[in-house]
């Protein structure tokens, strides 16, 4: 669910990007009169062909509201926009956070572990290394399937390489394999903390 909702909101955000730019561009051609000035002849379809030109005619208004079909599909349309805008707002609390994870206890039936507990030993493993300061762990995805988004805040001394390595051989190796995951994919942002500058002399 977690990676199909990250396609999704990709693939929106690119359809809204694609749609607002070229909005915008065909808006600032018309306005700024780009064709009269560079002598160059529009395609008919193109949406605004000088400064007064609007996207509706008053006479395309009035075609389209004497038209049968025009209001329910005005109507339709609006009611898809709203759902699917309902229905991906709705989507999004749930990579917040994951509640509970499915250990394999070996046994064939599986035991129930509690998310903030697990995110809690995997923070604590992650700040006893070497140059970790403090360690944010937030686990998403299924209880089957958990990810884990990392914040990882470095001490000045630290080598970002050395503590990210350490941090994927120890600390998630240790976690994916006492919860018995096959795997445990994670997502790692790194920061260093924030000190003075020392006054030498």
């Amino acid at each position: 669910m977690s990676a199909m909702l990250r396609t999704v909101n990709r693939v929106l955000v690119g359809l809204a990007g694609v749609v607002l730019l070229a909005l915008g561009a065909a808006v600032l051609i018309g306005a700024l009169d780009l064709p009269r000035h560079w002598n160059v002849t529009l395609p008919s379809w193109w949406l605004f062909d000088g400064p007064h030109d609007v996207l509706l005619s008053r006479a395309d208004r009035r075609t389209w509201r004497s038209a049968g079909w025009w209001w329910p599909v005005v109507i339709a349309a609006l009611a898809v926009a709203v759902l699917l805008a309902l229905w991906w707002l709705l989507a999004q609390p749930r990579r917040r956070r994951l509640r509970e994870v499915l250990v394999d206890s070996g046994d064939g039936e599986g035991a129930l572990v509690r998310g903030h507990a697990l995110e809690s030993v995997l923070a604590a493993e992650a700040e006893s290394l070497d140059g970790v300061d403090r360690a944010q762990i937030t686990l998403s995805g299924s209880r089957t399937a958990p990810e884990a988004r990392v914040g990882l805040t470095l001490a000045p001394h630290a080598a970002p390489a050395s503590a990210l390595h350490r941090l994927y051989t120890e600390a998630l190796t240790h976690a994916r394999a006492s919860a018995g995951l096959t795997r445990l994919p994670a997502e790692v942002r790194l920061r260093a903390v924030r000190h003075r500058a020392e006054r030498v002399g």
